[in-house]
């Protein structure tokens, strides 16, 4: 604190001039009385409080005299000095993880929000550009200097639950940075400094973080397996904190029906795991933990039932473009011999041989035919509405003979009015032609079909799997207009050219055509579910003063509003005292 008029330091004259006043003022007034007799009782009343006595018959005074030094403070102007944000331009990195929703009586996300808004007081016309974490870390403003532009993007951000991958936006923030003198704030729960870039002398980095006692206890695993008659969960909680921590673990169906309850103590700093079996069937089930604690987002959790996954096994006898399209697509495939292919009933078989049809558990892929003849084919590929056809453009392919289509099988590609493809209603596919009388290699769309054979069959073909907030993927949709739902049947946004977005919020939805659905999940990453402690702290210094510049920050105005109380105060004294006297 300092005075930036100190010559008005004179005026302390005045309260010296009425204390003065008050020293050689009369000090008392003949007064006659009529009896002496309550002479005693008002001098022990006195006695008992000399200190409130003395001060209600030297209110004036006191109230004056302070109000008299405040105004003498006023006149020598009195500052606060606080800092500035130094630099030309300023960089704002904002951390919108999921793990900034953490915080005790407000999320420390919303936290920075305020923290940023008060700093754009202080640019002073400085340029600002602002980067949020991400995947693909985004810069929403850039080299912004229209303060009401910079609070509006500050208002509008929000938290999208992807991992924040620092150092990404680091590397963003170079970009605009160059050698101009930058102060560069981030905003995150906890940053190594080690992932600084602190090679240059032009930039200075104020790091934000969370608080240090944040508490979390998280589900950090769930799955959910079927044998087609029960399903079995598995859950898997961690506690964080250093203390015992009870909590209740519920378990819900797809229809937010309850499944199971169950209380469960944690001890401090370790992880345990729950097993139930024989439950209800259901297509997604949740996990959700009651606990207290400052992180409630990894409280929940969504999973698919889903069969174990099918294995892959493909024919030696087939043409060996076959067999490599599907090593490269699935690593896990595996080759065998004709002869033993009927002894693998719970797989899914590759093979051209017809007898192998209704004979396995699994559905099975037909290329070409052993119990015919093939004969000669004229005239182009067309293709249905199909799933397996959503990135396989087969009208250049060129095939020159085919085996006989089934009767009752489903045509979904042809030759010419000859079957070239087709559906069985066990969902087996049946390519009846051979790999060698085709161009089909030779085009981009034979692995592509291989890949949509092998998530159709391999993987369940009633959900699309497991994503993370904000993923972009390309799934094996057939053709048609799909959009994007919530369990609340509530419309997100639309697939585009076979690449769904999830959603950034964690949990169950659904893609949806006029004819079909598919579910998926969006769940949190790994990373995501863990509450580091918080670091603040301060790197590097601009070189025009070795520091944070300072701002002062006048207090007269407090001041002069005190002042005007103590005046209605001391008249409202006056007046009860009467102005006569």
């Amino acid at each position: 604190m300092g005075f930036s008029q100190i010559i008005y330091s004179w005026t302390a004259i005045f309260p010296v001039i009425v204390l003065l006043y008050y020293f050689f003022r009369k000090k008392y007034t003949d007064q006659p009385v009529s009896s002496t007799l309550f002479w005693s009782e008002i001098m022990q009343e006195t006695r008992v409080s000399p200190y409130l006595k003395h001060l209600q018959k030297n209110a004036l005074l006191y109230l004056q005299l302070l109000a008299l030094l405040l105004l003498m403070l006023a006149l020598m102007n009195p500052f606060i000095t606080k800092s500035k944000i130094a630099g030309a331009q300023v960089v704002f990195i904002v951390d919108t993880s999921a793990t900034m929703l953490a915080g005790k009586e407000q999320a420390t996300f919303e936290q920075h929000k305020e923290e940023m808004l008060a700093l754009v007081h202080e640019l002073n016309g400085r340029p600002v550009t602002l980067i949020t974490t991400g995947h693909a870390p985004t810069a929403v403003l850039q080299q912004e200097t229209n303060t009401n532009a910079v609070e509006q993007a500050i208002q509008a951000l929000q938290v999208t639950y992807e991992t924040a991958q620092m150092h990404k936006s680091l590397d963003v923030a170079q970009a605009f940075i160059g050698d101009v003198p930058t102060s560069v704030y981030i905003f995150t729960d906890a940053l190594d400094k080690m992932q600084l870039p602190i090679e240059k002398d032009t930039v200075q980095w104020i790091v934000k973080g969370a608080a240090k006692d944040l508490k979390n206890i998280a589900i950090t695993r769930f799955a959910a397996t079927t044998d087609g008659q029960h399903a079995m969960a598995l859950v898997q909680l961690r506690n964080d904190t250093k203390e015992q921590q009870q909590a209740v673990l519920t378990l819900y169906d797809a229809d937010n029906k309850e499944l199971v309850r169950e209380e469960i103590a944690l001890p401090p700093k370790e992880v345990i795991a729950k097993t139930f079996k024989n439950l209800a069937m259901t297509s997604t089930m949740a996990a959700k933990i009651a606990v207290q604690d400052d992180y409630v987002v990894d409280n929940t959790q969504t999973a698919l039932l889903q069969t174990a996954s099918a294995t892959l096994i493909v024919d030696q006898n087939l043409h060996q473009l076959i067999q490599k399209g599907f090593q490269a697509i699935q690593p896990n495939v595996k080759m065998a011999p004709a002869l033993q292919l009927a002894d693998n009933k719970d797989a899914i078989i590759v093979t051209n041989q017809t007898s192998l049809l209704g004979q396995t558990k699994k559905p099975i892929v037909l290329f070409g035919r052993d119990d015919t003849e093939k004969f000669e084919a004229a005239g182009n590929v067309k293709t249905t509405n199909d799933a397996l056809f959503a990135f396989s453009d087969l009208k250049d392919v060129y095939v020159s003979a085919l085996y006989e289509g089934f009767e009752s099988y489903k045509t979904i590609a042809s030759v010419g009015e000859k079957p070239f493809i087709q559906l069985s209603s066990e969902g087996d596919i049946i390519v009846l032609a051979d790999i060698e009388d085709t161009d089909w290699p030779l085009h981009p769309s034979f692995p592509l079909f291989l890949w949509s054979v092998e998530q159709q069959l391999v993987e369940s073909s009633s959900s699309l799997g497991i994503f993370a907030p904000n993923e972009e993927r390309v799934v094996a949709l057939a053709q048609g207009d799909w959009s994007v739902y919530s369990q609340e049947d509530e419309f997100l946004s639309t697939v585009t050219n076979g690449i769904l977005t999830a959603p950034m919020k964690p949990g169950a939805y659904i893609v949806r055509s006029a004819d079909e659905a598919k579910r998926f999940i969006v769940q949190l990453q790994a990373q995501e579910r863990i509450i580091e402690e918080g670091t603040s702290y301060t790197i590097g210094a601009l070189p025009d003063n070795g520091g944070e510049e300072m701002s002062k920050s006048s207090i007269v105005p407090w001041i002069i509003v005190l002042a005007l109380l103590l005046l209605i105060v001391e008249w409202e004294v006056q007046r009860r005292r009467g102005f006569t006297n």
